[in-house]
């Protein structure tokens, strides 16, 4: 019998496996894929996530695989800057900076950082139910017996879905191209991430390393058939746009709807926890879906420092956790469709150049500052 099953080996639950074997206890992730493979594009680890790498000893890891990001900017289609966020000060006051990485990479490392045996692959789970402690049944026929779960297992969570029977995922009436190329940025780019707006559109694009850089175009589904081309959807952005998409191979690119979950009444029950976007899925407006996986596992590991009794932990983390996160799945939602208006964009645009860097900066740091 396990005492502790993780199930999903995402960023969430490999970062909750390194928080509990920092904390020695011992425990297997189970997860659905038949291996941790290099699919998927990029991923920006803000200052939060790369504070509890630090915390982990991981940091200098994630910085080395990936790309330092000094300054958010948002613009117009022509590249013309509405707003900029510099990050610099905020480095310095958290000594972490935003890292831009390929999401198998941080994948990679942090699997890597925990023995090959706490990792179960291939393992989907078909059902769970819960006896005097849990029954996880898997789709490959293995049946374990578990006291304490953890479902890491994403927006569309079984464990959530069995356990809970709550959880109405939102379509956000947008979808997302993001793809992954060999591209040579202008170096003014190398160290900002940059996010154009235009009317029901948007496109971004961040370097992740020395040669990759990761992009990402999204649309509002209503004003795009669905036979559009990408290049013709962005045809009035500034050419640096057309050349990055054009640049990426078809087999590079890949395309989802976006959503997230509207917030539910409850994260645990008896022995049993849901983290990261099992519990509470953001659209990804501001970078912090995974970042907040991560926050999740922190926290749990911090409350497991003064408590022992899981139940009482995992109270304690819904009350510690629930109004930033709750804040940033509504901030985000909201993020999504202003960048996206198909009327006032100027005017828009004009409103949020007005902003003083003081308000940006004070957004980031409500975003970026551990609760604990």
């Amino acid at each position: 019998m396990n005492t502790i099953s993780i199930i999903g080996a995402g960023i969430g639950g490999l970062t909750l496996g390194n928080v509990l074997k920092q904390h020695q206890y011992d425990f297997t992730i189970y997860e659905s894929a038949p291996e941790i493979k290099p699919v998927g594009a990029g991923i920006m680890m803000a200052v939060n996530a790369m504070q509890i790498f630090d915390k982990l000893g991981l940091k200098e890891k994630i910085e080395k695989a990936g790309n330092k990001i000094h300054r958010i900017v948002i613009t117009d289609e022509s590249l013309k800057t509405i707003s900029k966020t510099e990050i610099n000060k905020l480095e310095a006051l958290y000594n972490s900076c935003n890292v831009a990485i390929h999401r198998a990479e941080l994948q990679k490392i942090l699997a890597e950082n925990l023995n090959p045996n706490s990792i179960q692959l291939n393992h989907p789970v078909q059902k769970i139910k819960k006896e005097e402690n849990y029954i996880l049944n898997f789709e490959n026929g293995t049946e374990i017996e578990s006291q304490i779960v953890f479902g890491a297992d994403g927006i569309k969570s079984s464990v959530r879905n069995q356990i809970m029977k709550t959880g109405i995922i939102r379509d956000s009436g947008q979808k997302c191209w993001r793809g992954l190329v060999d591209f040579d940025l202008p170096e003014k780019h190398h160290q900002e991430a940059v996010e154009l707006w235009g009317k029901g559109k948007r496109f971004g694009f961040v370097k992740i390393s020395d040669k990759k850089v990761y992009w990402y175009a999204c649309i509002n589904e209503k004003s795009f058939g669905r036979y559009w081309q990408i290049e013709d959807i962005f045809y009035d952005f500034d050419p640096l746009v057309l050349k990055i998409i054009g640049a990426t191979r078809h087999e590079n690119i890949i395309c989802n709807p976006i959503s997230d979950l509207a917030p539910i009444p409850q994260w645990y029950s008896e022995n049993l926890c849901l983290i990261g976007d099992a519990a509470h899925a953001t659209t990804p407006n501001m970078g912090q879906g995974a970042c907040q996986a991560i926050e999740d596992a922190y926290i749990i590991g911090k409350l497991l420092e003064d408590h022992q009794d899981f139940n009482a932990i995992f109270k304690k983390f819904q009350s510690t956790r629930r109004k930033k996160v709750d804040y940033i799945v509504s901030t985000s939602r909201t993020i999504g469709k202003v960048s996206q208006w198909e009327k006032g964009n100027s005017l828009r645009n004009f409103m949020m150049g007005l902003i003083p860097e003081s308000i940006n900066q004070k957004m980031a740091k409500r975003i970026i500052e551990l609760e604990m």
